[in-house]
């Protein structure tokens, strides 16, 4: 006979890191793998859906941080809001975005600056229809609060704190 969903334990992906003083870390740890997958994977999937196929999940997020706001951006601007550590990765988002005449680069003094074309602005506005008509439409349909999901977000928000300055005191071990 199997066991009742409510006494299995916790949901994890690696056993023996839910066996240390939080195992609930492990459940959360688990739940952003399993959400980082769904959420790359959807971002994917719109974007195509938008008429814009073969960017990847940062590819994305780049194209929707310089449409943010419609100001330019530079990659300092960028890899800061995203916290990507690693600024070659959004240097080659910003190449492929302007190949594809997402974006456009200028100059600011010595500064490199990018800021989304016509071209760009409409894949984000078709991205934004089509997550309002599939992915936000089926959220309301669930009665999940707005206020909710501001809760969820300054949890992850600082969560994110904690797993960076983990990774600082790691880094000088």
């Amino acid at each position: 006979m199997s066991k009742p969903i409510d006494t299995l334990g916790p949901i994890v992906s690696s056993e023996h890191l839910a066996s240390g003083a939080l195992p609930a870390l492990s459940e959360i740890e688990f739940g952003l793998t399993m959400l980082n997958h769904a959420f790359s994977r959807w971002m994917v999937r719109c974007m195509a859906a938008a008429g814009v196929p073969d960017l990847s999940p940062v590819d994305i997020l780049v194209l929707h941080n310089i449409n943010s706001r419609n100001k330019p951006k530079t990659l300092a601007d960028i890899a800061l809001v995203l916290n990507i550590e690693d600024t070659h990765v959004v240097t080659y988002a910003l190449k492929k975005l302007e190949r594809l005449k997402l974006i456009k680069s200028g100059r600011r003094g010595k500064e490199k600056l990018v800021m989304v074309t016509e071209a760009g602005s409409q894949a984000c506005a078709r991205y934004k229809s089509t997550r309002e008509s599939l992915l936000v439409k089926s959220l309301l349909a669930t009665e999940v609060s707005a206020e909710a999901l501001s809760e969820v977000a300054a949890r992850l928000r600082a969560l994110s704190g904690h797993y960076d300055q983990a990774a600082r005191a790691a880094a000088s071990l």
